[in-house]
């Protein structure tokens, strides 16, 4: 196989797959793992893939939404960092929502058992880990979503527009100056939406990976949150347009 054929089997490997690691790739194209970490890295300087930890995924864009348990294993150290911030910001006898997502799981994951909240989310696995925790929990309805785990629609929508929270914990797939918090899905973003016009307090837990990247739609303006708990505090345009929007950043100990 030369290696114009062998990078463009990779790239489809990848692609079908959502992700794949050097040592499949090597196994199933016989080569050896320097080989393919060699082509990853020139398929990535083309932009025709991104490298992840142990192998690849496909390259981003606006569009593109990786699935959950790809992203659930991403940036893992700092999304437990922000988490352990995050429930420090946390009162007795609060009503909290959590937006679906891979950072918000973390934060319920860090929450102490029989803490005096009471939840409500539209994640289904995210409620049973609160219910672990001897932490009532509302579940929104909707439509579950394969890829993020998340129950969206017009279920899950009327159910936000009817009921308030104290404060809400809200991920993003994308934060930028210009286009604040985006998401690669519409019904996505249309249940992210409601959750952050229903809080009385919004706090986005977002690790800095996310920082100066933008996706399909917007959830909301900067303006709309009023705490970010990140790993890195953001510098350039991003910082001063939330300084300008009033957000408070608040730096996890990583």
């Amino acid at each position: 196989m030369l290696p114009a054929e062998r990078k463009r089997r990779i790239v489809e490997l990848v692609t079908e797959r959502d992700g794949c690691s050097v040592a499949r790739l090597a196994t199933e194209l016989d080569f050896s793992k320097a080989t393919i970490r060699r082509d990853l890295q020139e398929l990535e300087d083309d932009g025709r893939i991104e490298r992840s930890h142990g192998g690849a995924v496909p390259a981003s864009s606006v569009g593109q939404e990786r699935p959950y348990g790809q992203r659930e294993v991403d940036r893992l150290d700092a999304k437990q960092a922000i988490a352990a911030r995050a429930v420090d910001l946390l009162q007795d006898a609060q009503v909290v929502s959590f937006d679906a997502g891979t950072t918000t799981m973390a934060v319920a994951r860090a929450l102490p058992s029989e803490a005096g909240v009471e939840a409500v989310t539209n994640m289904p696995d995210l409620a049973t880990t609160l219910l672990d925790k001897s932490i009532e929990v509302t579940v929104t309805g909707g439509t579950l979503r394969r890829r993020t785990r998340a129950l969206v629609g017009p279920t899950a929508q009327q159910f936000l527009d009817d009921h308030h929270v104290d404060l809400l914990f809200v991920g993003t797939n994308s934060l930028d100056a210009t286009t604040g918090l985006t998401t690669p899905n519409e019904a996505e973003a249309a249940v992210k939406s409601r959750f952050v016009e229903q809080a009385s307090r919004v706090v986005l837990v977002a690790d800095s990976s996310k920082f100066d990247e933008q996706s399909f739609v917007t959830v909301a303006d900067l303006d709309a949150v009023d705490t970010l708990v990140t790993d890195r505090t953001p510098d350039g345009a991003l910082a001063d347009a939330l300084d300008e929007a009033g957000v408070t950043v608040l730096e996890a100990d990583t």
